[in-house]
């Protein structure tokens, strides 16, 4: 079974540069070798899809099972980050992103089957990551379809891997192709699912406080919003 681990980048920038417009300047390897995080920026951060709020979406409903409603929430969300993550497939590149990273440069690593770590370009990474969970969610024992089955006893430590890997994907996302998501006019729906997503995680405890420091000025500035 594949895993994932993150570790900080061996070079950090030497200085911090203030956010400008997205349209300028040249942002290099993984489109962001500066500390710049644009998707801060006043006219991004406020953009949604939707204004409802996020609680009406996560809270577990009265009478709902809470497994059921964590397994169903689990496969949605898988289906609405690879679709968006593949709406940016062809910037996301072995040239482009020779290392899956998110904010700071944090690099992230996949454990092999074998228990090794391996350092790969962001495509391979978050193509280990999206069949990893596909098989989890077609695995019956894991994702049981039918009536009368139960779940495993490990499901939770399992929905907690594959939210991890999901918000992984949009913190690559975020940083190495906001760019891309602006001209293609979807940071409104990046900024929804990430937020739909992280409150989700947050109303459930799938997430680890370490695991989602490196996009907590996103997090909160998103939630002023909300």
């Amino acid at each position: 079974m594949g895993g994932c681990h993150s570790y900080p980048s061996a070079t950090e920038a030497g200085s911090k540069s203030h956010p400008s417009d997205i349209s300028k300047g040249k942002l290099g390897i993984n489109n962001n070798n500066l500390e710049e995080r644009p998707y801060l920026q006043e006219q991004y951060v406020c953009q949604r899809i939707t204004q409802t709020h996020m609680s009406t979406l996560t809270t577990l409903p009265p009478g709902v099972d809470k497994t059921e409603w964590l397994a169903s929430n689990t496969v949605a969300f898988f289906k609405h980050v690879n679709l968006f993550s593949s709406a940016l497939s062809e910037f996301c590149t072995p040239s482009t992103c020779p290392t899956a990273c998110g904010p700071g440069n944090m690099i992230y690593m996949w454990t092999d089957d074998h228990g090794r770590k391996l350092k790969c370009s962001a495509p391979l990474y978050f193509d280990y990551a999206m069949s990893y969970i596909q098989d989890l969610l077609t695995d019956e024992d894991v994702f049981p379809t039918k009536t009368g089955s139960v779940f495993p006893t490990g499901f939770f430590f399992l929905a907690q891997k594959v939210f991890l890997l999901l918000f992984r994907t949009l913190a690559h996302i975020y940083w190495s192709h906001y760019r891309e998501t602006v001209a293609l006019g979807l940071q409104g729906h990046l900024n929804t699912l990430f937020t739909h997503l992280t409150s989700f995680c947050r109303q459930h405890t799938l997430l680890e406080p370490e695991d989602i420091e490196p996009m907590l000025d996103l997090i909160n500035a998103l939630g002023q919003q909300d």
